[in-house]
């Protein structure tokens, strides 16, 4: 969150942050609320201050048995108690409230944030690689995968309903290829490699800055009074909360778990395959660092640039966005995309973000470091999708199909798909093997 201070000396920078990112949120609603908050509490700090300087005077007074002359004093007593009882519930009420539009108030948003209503106003960086030609007619991802025998979407919907999906054989250890690839990559490069719970507590996501704007999107398991996360940035942030950190140099965290979104207002949106589904894996980039925003510009350019040569070793086409005010969560300062080619779309696909929150996230879940005069300051955090899979393997299956219908399997997977150079359909494989009839 802002702190007030912020807030009050940049209402319209705040407000128009809100217009600019469709939040409806009015600035002078808090703003109000916060001057009748500090009004009921100069005016209770002064009655109780009264009551407490009267009844000092009564003690006195009963002691020495001159309760006539107590009483009037006792009765003021009396009557400041039942003041202060309704003082103090309106202070509460406004408290609340107060609390409420803070977790309400948008980030503020980078300079060099393009201003735009929705991911059709993101603005192109920069680009790696071309579209994918092929010399014939190339099949989706879904064709591809019956073909293989990698997954079995319509019996993953008649167990658990739409966007389900079951993996098999190769396709689940490309899923799982594709992360220990990334798991690597990123604990050469000094990140701790973390299994995190997925199952956590409502103010977790609220003081990582997901609750409460985005809470029709996380699945609730109402007897626990908890929640699944729909990323492992919950969880990694979680991890340092309340605490006093040492940032002298930057914690890398990179989290692996599954992950779980309702995807509500997507109805009808990318209904076939893999692309939109309720349940996925992701290792998450989470990294906190120095109040600075140099320090964490740089930081966003180094994890987006691990995103980046992930894809490069999974030999993939794609580009990079810098996405618009309308397109970024409340919580988000600076963001980009990467979108990898999907022949099957005819375009590019969202398959990686890269955010830096500033201290909005660290100011919600009380994470601080000292600075070099011994100042306590809350860090900056950021974020990055390294992998999350099966979307990631729509554009590995359509990219590197063969026209005799096998798929080139990238090198740097090769390790971890047990030295396989490529995937064969099994009826050919069969053939292949001498086994076919």
């Amino acid at each position: 969150m802002l702190s007030m201070q912020f807030i009050r000396e940049n209402q319209e920078r705040v407000q128009q942050t809100a217009a600019n990112k469709n939040i409806p949120f009015r600035v002078e609603d808090l703003l109000a609320w916060d001057a009748k908050r500090k009004e009921l509490l100069q005016q209770t700090e002064a009655i109780r201050t009264r009551r407490n300087q009267v009844s000092k005077d009564v003690a006195p007074l009963m002691k020495q048995g001159k309760r006539e002359a107590a009483e009037p004093l006792m009765a003021q007593v009396k009557e400041m108690n039942e003041k202060l009882a309704d003082l103090e519930a309106e202070l509460q009420k406004a408290e609340t409230r107060v609390s409420e539009l803070l977790l309400l108030v948008p980030n503020i948003v980078s300079e060099d944030t393009p201003v735009g209503r929705d991911d059709g106003d993101n603005v192109e960086i920069r680009r790696t690689g071309e579209p994918t030609a092929f010399g014939f007619e190339p099949l989706d991802h879904v064709a591809l995968g019956e073909m293989h025998g990698l997954f079995d979407i319509p019996r993953g919907v008649k167990t658990a309903g739409t966007r389900s999906y079951y993996l098999k054989g190769a396709g689940l250890y490309l899923h799982l290829a594709v992360q220990r690839l990334a798991l690597d990559f990123l604990a050469a490069r000094g990140f701790t490699p973390m299994d995190v719970p997925v199952m956590v507590r409502p103010e977790a996501l609220v003081r990582t800055g997901f609750f409460p704007t985005g809470q029709d999107q996380t699945y609730e398991i109402t007897d626990e009074g908890k929640y699944l996360v729909g990323t492992s940035e919950v969880s990694l942030v979680s991890y340092y909360g309340d605490e006093i950190v040492d940032v002298e140099e930057p914690i890398r965290l990179a989290g692996m778990s599954a992950c779980y979104r309702r995807e509500v207002g997507s109805a009808g949106r990318d209904v076939r395959g893999l692309y939109r589904v309720h349940q996925f894996a992701k290792v998450e980039q989470v990294v906190l660092c120095k109040n600075d925003p140099v320090v964490s510009e740089a930081v966003l350019q180094e994890i987006t640039g691990h995103a980046e040569a992930i894809l490069r070793l999974l030999e993939l086409p794609y580009r990079v966005m810098a996405v618009c005010t309308g397109d970024m969560s409340q919580k988000t300062y600076k963001q980009y995309d990467i979108e990898t080619w999907m022949p099957s779309r005819g375009a590019y696909g969202e398959t990686h973000s890269s955010s830096n929150l500033l201290d909005f996230q660290a100011r919600r879940s009380n994470i601080r470091y000292r600075d070099e005069d011994g100042s306590l300051r809350f860090c900056h955090t950021l974020n990055n999708t390294a992998v999350a899979s099966p979307r990631i393997l729509i554009p590995i299956l359509e990219n590197h199909q063969q026209a005799d219908g096998s798929i080139y399997i990238p090198q740097a997977l090769r390790p971890y798909m047990g030295g396989m150079e490529r995937l064969i359909p099994p009826q050919e494989a069969k053939e292949y093997m001498g086994t076919g009839e």
